[in-house]
């Protein structure tokens, strides 16, 4: 096989953070949304009393952070919820998502304990649907989690990670994969966990942009979202706080 020159790597390389970076959302962390959430209630999302007591474990994209979850947490404060009981998991984009599925598992018990919840509620985003999709199935995690929302999971893969299959985590997320096959067979929904999905033909990354979509969970088509405008997008995150308090 021809060797790539340093010069092409760097190009791929480019490429990859191009394709894949997520930036933070503009605001300051802890700043409140200026933006009302939407009213309408997602498909499949119940009438029942709402609650905002569970805490949130947020688990971001391929090179996110923490900080992508800014807007996120404010409308989630504006819908009922404590600063107290929301958490942004962080985790090694270039590494191994069986590793970081088993850093979250603990991340959650440790939240579980400094809350005394029995249960937190997860809302991925990107390649953090694999980390949380073998967290759930493959380590047993759906008995801690009461709901998951996946916001553009890289649930079924996506070819875009080709750009960047230097990595094991990219190697990871294209479909096809081992993992993928792992955490896609049999029931992709397991447990009494409720599951929803918010996925876009404008995505833009997830291709083919049905992967997010789940067996036997509620699966949301939003009209028109790029991938990283989820991250502000005040009216979808509105409704995945409420489907959440459900």
């Amino acid at each position: 096989m021809r060797r790539r020159s340093p010069r092409r790597l760097l190009g791929v390389l480019a490429t990859t953070t191009v394709a894949f970076t997520l930036f933070s959302p503009a605001s300051p962390a802890g700043a409140a949304g200026t933006a009302t959430t939407a009213a309408a209630r997602p498909a499949g999302v119940s009438a029942r009393p709402l609650s905002a007591a569970t805490p949130v474990v947020f688990v971001h994209g391929y090179t996110g952070n923490a900080s992508n979850w800014t807007t996120a947490m404010s409308v989630f404060r504006l819908n009922g919820w404590s600063g107290s009981n929301l958490f942004a998991y962080e985790y090694d984009s270039y590494g191994d998502n069986v590793t970081n599925a088993r850093g979250l598992a603990a991340f959650v018990d440790n939240v579980k304990a400094r809350t005394g919840a029995s249960k937190v509620a997860i809302v991925n985003h990107s390649m953090g649907g694999l980390v949380s999709q073998y967290y759930l199935k493959v380590l047993g995690g759906n008995t801690s989690v009461s709901h998951l929302a996946s916001i553009a999971g890289a649930n079924h893969g996506t070819t875009s990670a080709g750009a960047c299959l230097i990595y094991t985590t990219c190697q990871q997320m294209y479909p096809g994969s081992s993992f993928i096959s792992q955490i896609s067979a049999g029931d992709e929904t397991p447990g009494t966990t409720r599951y929803a999905t918010w996925y876009s033909a404008c995505d833009g990354i997830i291709l083919p942009y049905t992967s997010t979509r789940l067996d036997g969970a509620t699966n949301n088509n939003v009209p028109c979202q790029t991938h990283i405008g989820y991250l502000t997008d005040t009216a979808v995150l509105g409704q995945i706080a409420r489907f959440v308090a459900s």
